[in-house]
């Protein structure tokens, strides 16, 4: 018989760096869910990815069991540690922070493609070069 699921949350964590601090613990323990567990369980899958910010969506189900998948770092996150930015222009349209040719914007789009709503990898390229030009990042061929 199918696990009955309480509830799926979303949540936004450093990786590597779980803990039952908040922002997780209190948006998990309102679950039931083992924090420690959950915490040594996150920080052991995401140790490939220390530096970043990993979305994770976490299946809660009755009793206190759990499922959680990991999804890619957020496209700006990853525009940023291409080109080797801290952060995206405040006012994007007048101050550019720096620019990105297009192979470097296609393998963010490959490396992003899981999480995004399509299969092919120039809308996918499209929706990358959206966010960077939102950050004030300028697309050169």
């Amino acid at each position: 018989m199918a696990k009955k699921v309480k509830a799926v949350v979303k949540l936004q964590i450093e990786a590597g760096k779980a803990t039952p601090a908040p922002p997780v613990g209190p948006a998990l323990a309102q679950h039931g869910i083992n924090m420690g567990q959950f915490c040594t369980d996150f920080n052991n899958k995401t140790q490939d990815r220390l530096g970043l910010t990993v979305p994770v969506e976490i299946t809660v189900y009755e009793g206190g069991a759990y499922d959680f998948v990991l999804k890619e770092p957020p496209a700006s996150e990853l525009l940023m540690k291409e080109l080797g930015i801290e952060k995206g222009s405040g006012s994007p349209k007048k101050k550019k922070v720096g620019k990105i040719k297009r192979e470097q914007l296609r393998e963010v789009a490959k490396r992003k493609m899981p999480d995004l709503n399509t299969d092919d990898i120039e809308s996918a390229s499209r929706i990358i070069e959206g966010t960077a030009k939102q950050m004030g990042i300028e697309v050169i061929d």
